[in-house]
């Protein structure tokens, strides 16, 4: 099953990833990003499960051997993330860190960091298999960043620089890989429709939440396996 639908996820996140190119390309003729804010799952997990308590990690080989220094970060791939080509795309910086690396710099957050957890997803039960990062605790984290950017830059500067960032989302995979179709809990309640219906409703509520924040929101959902 899995050498089915890995390389179509592949293909999808390409599509995603050329979309998005395009999006910031007409976006960067406007005004220039200020900073990148990534929310999902292991597609832009840069590496903030190292630092939780959870089995669904990455920071051992083969992971990582095609990075500049050969060593894995935490990322669930060979190499970068496209959240880490899309920072670079729009000149903010070459690879996107992980919120809760402790080393972490005022410039590094400044310019952008990943609040993602691999295998998250829209669903409150999903993340609770493997104890990773619930999407509204990511966006918890983002407001505890934006206020240590408030004490950096001040209130009003922050603001500013908010509205000229772009936020990245993306997740759902997990909600039908690992929950749906491997655990009955949710099947027992909901048909694979009704499900979607289910995961769609979560979305649109963290759509409202982020666009409390910003307007700059793009989203790379999979509402199906």
């Amino acid at each position: 099953m899995a050498t089915f639908i890995c390389p179509l996820l592949s293909l999808v996140n390409l599509h995603m990833l050329l979309l998005l190119c395009f999006v910031v390309t007409t976006e960067a003729s406007v005004k220039k990003v200020s900073a990148l804010y990534v929310f999902g799952d292991s597609t832009v997990d840069p590496g903030n499960n190292n630092y939780i308590n959870t089995i669904f990690t990455s920071n051992f080989p083969p992971y990582g051997r095609d990075l500049p220094n050969h060593v894995p970060t935490g990322r669930f791939t060979n190499g970068k993330l496209g959240t880490d080509f899309l920072a670079s795309y729009v000149g903010l910086k070459e690879m996107l860190p992980p919120y809760l690396d402790p080393k972490l710099s005022d410039k590094e957050l400044i310019t952008g960091a990943s609040f993602a957890s691999a295998g998250s997803g829209f669903d409150p039960l999903t993340p609770t298999f493997t104890n990773v990062i619930p999407i509204p605790t990511q966006l918890e984290y983002f407001k505890e960043c934006k206020k240590k950017l408030e004490g950096i830059l001040g209130r009003e500067r922050t603001e500013n620089h908010m509205r000229n960032a772009l936020f990245f989302i993306s997740a759902g995979t997990n909600d039908f890989v690992v929950n749906y179709f491997s655990v009955p809990i949710r099947r027992k309640s909901y048909t694979l429709f009704t499900y979607q219906q289910f995961l769609l409703q979560h979305v649109k509520e963290l759509i409202q939440v982020c666009f409390c924040i910003t307007l700059h929101v793009i989203f790379n959902l999979y509402t199906h396996p």
